[in-house]
């Protein structure tokens, strides 16, 4: 998948110093998540569902 004009936004939360944060790209019918510290590195691809599902157990399991 192209990400070549993908929209890239750093989370609120993140610090001035770049510390550990993720951005994340809203793109048709599914989300792109990548390490702040690493933008030519890996990305993750789910769908809105799957993200909201992950967030949800995040929060359940206090992590």
């Amino acid at each position: 998948m192209d990400l070549s004009d993908a929209t890239w936004r750093k989370s609120s939360r993140s610090g001035e110093n770049g510390g550990d944060c993720v951005e994340m790209a809203g793109l048709p019918g599914t989300v792109a998540i990548r390490d702040s510290k690493d933008p030519e590195g890996p990305v993750l691809l789910l769908t809105r569902a799957a993200l909201r599902e992950a967030v949800r157990s995040a929060a359940r399991d206090g992590g």
